[in-house]
């Protein structure tokens, strides 16, 4: 199967890794539209617009199926890409909800936490599907600065810390901490230290896993080349890439 990923940067490349490294998958193309990121910041008619342009794109690719892996498109323009692509499209906000009804925490009890883009914490859709699996106590905060922080490479230190206390210092502490974009896996160790070592749902490890599932895969790939393409500076994007651990080769 191959899989086309669009992102609105270098975020879904988290995704992208963890297709990559599943085995399940015997190619990727990648499209990043960087010369427009961020789409956190901007109103639904503009994303969807954005968006929809991405699925023309890959309308004329060679792929079996679409996964967007960008939580603020996947929130704001999923229905529209699906009405005008001619393959399937994945997005990322459900296989992240399967992800936290699968750990079978006592809902009435634990204390769920999403961070994520302003817009997609907005939308209000993380929240709504996490209240109808009956979580009374969700805590949802917008955390922008993390996002120039990972493209920054800052994933431990002094910036980080502060930044994490300036989101987090007056928040209970949670049980779980979903990632609502697709840049934060790379600090997901730092944040889930924060609190002592809780459990965080990271976007790519429940996509595969929902594919998997959905899609009745197993690992058969010994290795699954990634073709990358952005709307402005290719170079950068492949080396946030094997920055990032994807391999290129």
């Amino acid at each position: 199967m191959k899989v086309g990923v669009f992102d609105s940067g270098v975020g879904g490349l988290t995704v992208a890794k963890a297709l990559q490294h599943s085995g399940c998958f015997s190619e990727l193309l990648y499209y990043g539209d960087t010369a427009r990121v961020p789409y956190g910041n901007k109103d639904k008619n503009t994303v969807t617009r954005y968006a929809l342009e991405a699925v023309e794109f890959f309308n004329g690719a060679d792929v079996d199926c679409l996964v967007v892996a960008c939580n603020t498109v996947s929130v704001t323009a999923l229905e529209a890409m699906r009405q005008f692509s001619n393959k399937p499209v994945y997005g990322v906000v459900e296989p992240g909800v399967l992800a936290l009804q699968q750990l079978n925490l006592d809902a009435d009890k634990s204390r769920v936490l999403i961070i994520a883009t302003r817009s997609t914490i907005n939308s209000g859709v993380y929240q709504q599907h996490i209240a109808d699996l009956g979580y009374a106590q969700i805590d949802a905060i917008a955390t922008p600065l993390f996002v120039p922080i990972v493209e920054e490479a800052l994933f431990s230190g002094p910036i980080l810390e502060q930044t994490m206390r300036h989101y987090f210092s007056d928040l209970a502490t949670p049980n779980v901490v979903l990632l609502g974009c697709t840049h934060f896996p790379l600090i997901a160790e730092q944040i889930s230290n924060f609190w002592g070592g809780v459990k965080t749902i990271h976007s790519g490890e429940a996509m595969v896993s929902w594919l998997r599932e959905n899609l009745e895969l197993e690992p058969k790939f010994e290795q699954t080349p990634i073709r990358i393409l952005a709307s402005e500076n290719v170079a950068a994007v492949k080396r946030t890439a094997e920055h990032w651990g994807l391999n290129l080769a």
